[in-house]
C-alpha cells in the first residue's frame, strides 16, 4: 500500500481505460511539474499494469496525439509494474487538452477560467500584461512628470524618455504600464478602510482609483500620517514619532503596487486598525518563485518590471526583490514583527503598531526575559529554569506565538522557542 496521499503534483490512476489523465498532463504542463502514477487503485493498493512495455506505448500515443503543443514528459516501468509519467512545465503555454486548458486544484484538476487563460497565452508568447498595448492612447503625465523632475532633475518628460522606461513604442503606442502611470486610467486601484475597535466600526474609507499609482501611493502616506504619527515634546523640540516604521509602510504600499496582478479588476486593500495595519494586495506569487524565497527577500521574479524600474528610479523602492527585507529591517528593535500571510490569489502584509507594553501578563514577560537571556530553549529548559507549571508555560509560550513575539521551531521533543527576529 502506498503511504503518499494524491496532491497538486501527484496523480494515481489504476489504469489507462479513461483518457481523464490527459486533463492532468495539461494542468502539469502549464502550471508546473508532477507525477501521474499508473497501476494504484484508490484505496492506495499497488495492483501493477499488466503489460507495461505496451501501455508505455500507448501512454505516449495518447500524449502525442491529445495535447497541443505536446509537451515534455518522461515515462518510466518500475519494479512492481507500476509506470510513472513525469510532466514538466513547458514554455509554449497553454497546453490544450480537447482545446482547453487545465489546472489542478489540490488534487483534482479543473479548467482554468478566461482570465487564467489569458494570462497562460501571455506567458507562451513570454510577454506580461503590463506590456500589452493600453487601450486609452490619449495619456498625460503631470505626475510622473513632476517626480522625474524632482529625483532624476530631467528638464521635461519627452517621448524619447517615455522610451527608455519602456512605456511607449513607435510601433504599438503606450502600454498597460504606461496607463497604470498616467494621470487617469481605467484601473482599480486602492481602497483604505480605518476601522475603530471592532471592524464592524468603520471610521473612515477613501478609494484611490482610476488615477496614477504614483499619486495613490502618495494620497495613500498622507491617510498614514494622519492617525500613524504623533508629535511629542522632548525638552525644547516638537519630535514626529510613527506608531508603525514609515519606511515599512511605504514599501509595503510600492509592494503591492509593483507585484500585484493589474488584471485583476480589484482594489489593492489597506485596513487600518487601532493595533496595525494590513495591506492586501490580488494576486499570488509569480509562477516559479517560493514562499520561502518571498519571505527571504530572493525575489529574482518581476510580476511587473517596467512598473518596478519606474519605482527604482524615483527611489520609491531601493532594490528589486528587497521590499520583505527592508520591511523587517524597519522592526529591527521592535519586539511584535510584521506578519505575511500568503494565499494562491492574494498576499497580505500585516504591519503591528510598536509598543512598549504589548499588553504581557507577569508569565509571558518572565518568559520573554529567560528567551532574551538564552534563545532558542525547549519547553522543558524553560521549565528548569523558571520553576512554572507545564500549563503556565505552554500556555504563555502559545500567547507570545499568537503576538507574532515569539516563534517556535521544530516538533515533538526537539520543539525550541526564540524571539522573532
Amino acid at each position: 500500500m502506498i503511504n503518499m496521499r494524491e496532491s497538486k503534483y501527484l496523480e494515481y490512476k489504476e489504469n489507462l481505460t479513461s483518457n481523464t489523465f490527459l486533463k492532468t498532463v495539461s494542468a502539469y504542463a502549464n502550471y508546473g511539474e508532477g507525477k501521474i502514477v499508473f497501476g494504484i487503485d484508490d484505496s492506495g493498493i499497488v495492483i501493477g499494469i499488466s503489460d507495461p512495455v505496451n501501455e508505455c506505448l500507448n501512454l505516449e500515443n495518447k500524449i502525442n496525439d491529445s495535447i497541443k503543443p505536446v509537451p515534455e514528459y518522461n515515462l518510466e516501468i518500475q519494479d512492481d509494474s507500476t509506470i510513472i509519467l513525469t510532466v514538466f512545465e513547458g514554455m509554449y503555454k497553454p497546453y490544450l487538452y480537447k482545446g482547453k486548458a487545465y489546472k489542478r486544484n489540490d488534487s483534482s484538476t479543473i479548467e482554468v477560467e478566461r482570465l487564467e487563460y489569458n494570462r497562460l497565452v501571455l506567458e507562451g508568447s513570454n510577454q506580461s500584461f503590463e506590456e500589452l498595448t493600453s487601450s486609452d492612447q490619449q495619456l498625460t503625465f503631470s505626475k510622473l512628470s513632476t517626480e522625474l523632475i524632482r529625483v532624476m532633475g530631467i528638464e521635461q518628460l519627452t517621448k524619447d524618455i517615455l522610451k527608455t522606461l519602456e512605456l511607449y513604442s513607435d510601433q504599438n503606442g503606450f502600454n498597460n504600464a504606461a496607463a497604470l502611470l498616467a494621470d487617469n486610467n481605467h484601473f482599480k486601484g486602492i481602497d483604505i478602510i480605518r476601522f475603530g475597535d471592532s471592524i464592524d466600526e468603520i471610521m473612515e474609507r477613501k478609494t484611490f482609483e482610476n488615477v496614477s499609482i504614483l499619486s495613490q501611493m502618495e494620497q495613500s502616506i498622507q491617510m498614514f500620517h494622519q492617525y500613524y504619527r504623533y508629535e511629542k515634546i522632548e525638552g525644547m523640540e516638537r519630535k514626529s514619532v510613527d506608531k508603525i516604521p514609515e519606511k515599512a509602510f511605504r514599501e509595503a504600499v510600492a509592494n503591492a503596487l509593483v507585484h500585484r496582478m493589474w488584471d485583476i479588476p480589484a482594489s489593492i486593500k489597506i485596513s487600518m486598525y487601532p493595533d496595525k495595519i494590513e495591506i492586501s494586495s490580488p494576486g499570488g506569487l509569480p509562477a516559479g518563485l517560493s514562499e520561502d524565497e518571498y519571505l527571504n527577500g530572493q525575489i529574482s521574479l518581476l510580476r511587473n518590471p517596467i512598473i518596478g524600474n519606474v519605482f527604482f528610479r524615483l527611489k520609491y523602492i531601493e532594490k528589486f526583490g528587497t521590499g520583505i527585507l527592508r520591511i523587517n529591517r524597519a522592526y529591527a528593535n521592535a519586539l511584535i514583527k510584521p506578519s505575511y500571510q500568503i494565499f494562491s490569489n492574494s498576499i497580505k502584509v500585516i504591519l503591528p503598531v510598536i509598543s512598549t507594553d504589548y499588553n504581557l501578563n507577569e508569565t509571558e514577560k518572565m518568559l520573554l526575559a529567560f528567551l532574551k537571556n538564552r534563545n532558542n530553549l525547549t519547553r522543558k529548559e524553560i521549565e528548569k529554569l523558571s520553576g512554572m507549571e507545564k500549563t503556565k508555560i505552554i500556555r504563555g509560550l502559545n500567547n507570545l506565538i499568537q503576538k507574532n513575539i515569539v516563534q517556535r521551531e521544530g516538533n515533538g521533543r526537539g520543539t525550541r522557542y526564540k524571539i522573532k527576529k
